[in-house]
């Protein structure tokens, strides 16, 4: 099942909870029940809870979408320092050069396929990722320069050895989901007490207040599953992709 589609569902379900909540409501209430009575403190406490768990939600859907920007960042950075090793080792022997290039681009097909699937089904890298990136590594330190030109290519190489794996070990580090449990359970207990809020203040049973109550209701299920989808940068709808991969590594697939 699609995720916008469970995201209409939700978002449907929530809504029509809530009006049947208030329809009920009015009849248990009676005709007879003035709703200008609702205390003025109330009305206050309402607001400020609406404000308070607002801020909350705005700071969230602002963390996870810097997360999942940061794991795209990622991602370029790596593609970007595999595909600097991949040029600069012209200067090397033809022999070396070839086979440097043969190993990064098996790391990097191995990544865009079997890696990322991994990333997506289990929020984990492979033990054969490690493995492949290690060989590229051991190619280019086990060098040893014959001329000046290759001495001074042999240097920015290992730096890019090195970006490429700062880059991998960030990009495992933000594989799985960003937003700690506790979290979620101050952002649905805080959506439970938003919504809530709406029966304190005793909404009659007009057409246009059920459907600011239901629509304001929806609102709160969408963000929350923005929020759903962005925490794991790799494995839900809006991700990150291994486009930078593809993009300088066109055979990698």
């Amino acid at each position: 099942m699609s995720e916008w589609l469970v995201l209409a569902l939700a978002m449907l379900a929530v809504c029509g909870v809530v009006l049947v909540v208030q329809v009920l409501q009015q009849r248990r209430i009676g005709d007879d029940d003035d709703p200008s009575e609702t205390p003025d403190v109330i009305e206050y406490m309402t607001m400020m809870i609406g404000v308070v768990y607002a801020i909350v939600l705005g700071l969230a859907i602002a963390g996870v979408w810097e997360a999942r920007s940061a794991a795209q960042d990622h991602v370029r950075n790596e593609a970007q320092a595999l595909h600097e090793i991949h040029e600069r080792v012209r200067v090397y022997p033809p022999d070396v050069r070839d086979a440097i290039r043969a190993d990064v681009d098996t790391y990097v097909s191995h990544v865009v396929t079997t890696e990322w699937h991994s990333m997506r089904a289990h929020g984990e890298l492979t033990a054969k990722g490690d493995e492949l990136l290690a060989k590229v590594r051991k190619d280019v330190t086990d060098f040893e320069p014959k001329n000046d030109f290759q001495a001074q290519a042999y240097q920015p190489l290992l730096d890019q050895v090195t970006a490429a794996d700062e880059a991998r070990g960030a990009r495992a580090d933000s594989a799985g989901a960003t937003m700690p449990g506790v979290v979620w359970f101050g952002l649905i207990i805080g959506a439970l007490v938003t919504i809530g809020m709406i029966f304190a203040l005793q909404i009659r049973r007009t057409g246009r207040e059920l459907l600011l109550a239901g629509l304001f209701s929806s609102l709160i299920a969408f963000l929350l599953f923005l929020i759903w989808d962005f925490d794991a940068p790799y494995s839900r709808g809006v991700a990150a992709t291994a486009e930078p991969f593809l993009m300088l590594f066109p055979g990698a697939q």
